[in-house]
């Protein structure tokens, strides 16, 4: 059995985080000792560090909810966690195309300043009209 102090380091997971998760139901409420102690069985390890890496891979609480339900009842279908990867996977497609688009037009800005006055800055102009914004909001 672990305290909360040894699961946050063993996972590399902050206290804060698991009591958290523990109110939002992601983490089970942990046995206590007759002191109120919290106690972690190696199921709770295994969990926290299941959803430590999925928030590192960006999946988002809902996803993980599903993922940790789906993975409870292992006669499911795995498609079902397919599905929900294969949404997460669009959602980080979607936002590398937008910072791709906004490297681009920083790029742009930047190529286009010749470093002289602030009066006379090209980065400060595009920025004030956004008629000259290549990606017309979707930054």
């Amino acid at each position: 059995m672990l305290s909360i102090g040894a699961l946050a380091k063993r996972t590399g997971t902050k206290v804060q985080t698991i009591r958290y998760y523990e109110d939002i139901g992601l983490m089970p409420s942990p046995e206590r000792t007759e002191g109120g102690q919290r106690r972690y069985s190696t199921a709770a390890l295994d969990r926290l560090a299941f959803i430590r890496h999925a928030r590192d891979l960006g999946f988002g609480l809902d996803a993980i909810r599903e993922l940790l339900d789906l993975s409870d009842r292992p006669d499911r279908p795995c498609a079902d966690v397919d599905t929900i990867a294969r949404k997460h996977l669009e959602d980080v497609q979607r936002r590398i195309a937008r910072l791709e688009t906004l490297r681009l037009e920083l790029g742009r800005m930047l190529a286009e300043c010749d470093a002289g006055r602030i009066s006379d800055c090209r980065v400060l102009e595009v920025l004030r009209d956004h008629a000259e914004c290549l990606t017309e909001h979707s930054v």
